[in-house]
């Protein structure tokens, strides 16, 4: 190595060393405050709603990312294990994860399963509990009431643990807010056209609550792991035929090549229009909170089902 490069690297490693030196009580502090892991983006925006600067919280799904095949780094799956508390579906949703949350909880972890807040809904063809519950916000209502407590718990102090509640109410009453007003637009839909058709059963707890016909999906399945067989999807198009459905719709974390070849294969005008059902937007984007993928879902599908 010559003496100039050697020069360079010394002063680098200085420069590094001083910033260090610099910044050294920042990550101390922030490494103080009580660490929460939470295994999809949905959640994980909801628990940063919830706790603020109190708690820090780490998301382990990225934007976009398909909850059913999504899998942790070495590192994060490590960094679980240290964590204060878990928050996880619970519902069989994250299913590369569940191995590496059962790890931590054997490692002494609080684990918090939000399938457990929920009034759960089964799913039609008797495979198992539907995970998606956030579809319907009441349900996300019984996670929050549920989950208030714990991350109140965590908090430094009793100061801490008020503003944890007070911001937990505030997001209570948006998320009632979002109730009535997906109850609005829904209720301007005629009955004969609540027929929903997706890439796979998502929308279970949404149809339950605001009185919604599932028609089928292309994947006729809850996770996007299975496989539709030819049968499948000739029958859905001739249950899309004899229902007149008008959209469907695509999965914003799934190719919609599925669904444009229902739309192609269907004896009428059938649009495509994609919606944000298991991963938020990315950070900019329509749809990169909880709150504005469920008001950005409610037009198009009021949209798509009027049309």
């Amino acid at each position: 190595m010559s003496v100039r490069h050697t020069g360079t690297i010394a002063a680098l490693a200085a420069t590094a060393l001083a910033l260090a030196m610099l910044s050294g009580c920042a990550p101390a502090a922030q490494s103080e405050r009580p660490q929460v892991h939470v295994t999809t983006n949905i959640l994980g925006d909801v628990v940063a709603e919830l706790v603020g600067a109190e708690i820090d919280v780490t998301t382990l799904m990225a934007p976009g990312a398909d909850p059913h095949s999504f899998e942790l780094s070495a590192r994060q799956a490590a960094e679980m294990r240290s964590a204060d508390l878990i928050v996880a579906n619970g519902l069989g949703l994250e299913e590369g994860l569940s191995q590496h949350v059962t790890a931590a909880a054997e490692e002494g972890v609080a684990i918090f399963e939000a399938g457990a807040a929920v009034e759960v809904l089964a799913y039609a063809e008797g495979a198992g509990d539907d995970p998606h519950f956030w579809t319907d916000p009441a349900q996300m209502i019984r996670v929050v009431d549920a989950l208030t407590p714990l991350l109140a718990g965590l908090a430094a102090d009793a100061r801490g643990a008020e503003r944890v509640r007070a911001a937990a109410a505030d997001y209570r009453a948006d998320l009632a807010a979002l109730d009535e007003d997906m109850t609005v637009a829904f209720a301007a839909i005629p009955p004969s056209q609540r027929a929903l058709v997706t890439n796979h059963h998502v929308f279970g707890y949404l149809a339950r609550r605001f009185d919604f016909d599932v028609l089928g999906a292309a994947i006729p399945s809850g996770t996007t792991l299975a496989a539709p067989s030819a049968a499948d999807l000739q029958g859905l198009v001739t249950a899309i035929d004899a229902a007149g459905v008008r959209t469907i719709f695509a999965e914003s974390s799934q190719p919609d090549r599925l669904m444009q070849v229902l739309a192609e294969e269907a004896h009428r005008d059938v649009a495509v229009v994609e919606l944000l059902t298991e991963s938020l937007a990315p950070r900019g984007e329509e749809g990169d909170t909880y709150l504005t993928m469920m008001r950005t879902n409610t037009a198009r599908l009021a949209a798509g089902l009027s049309r």
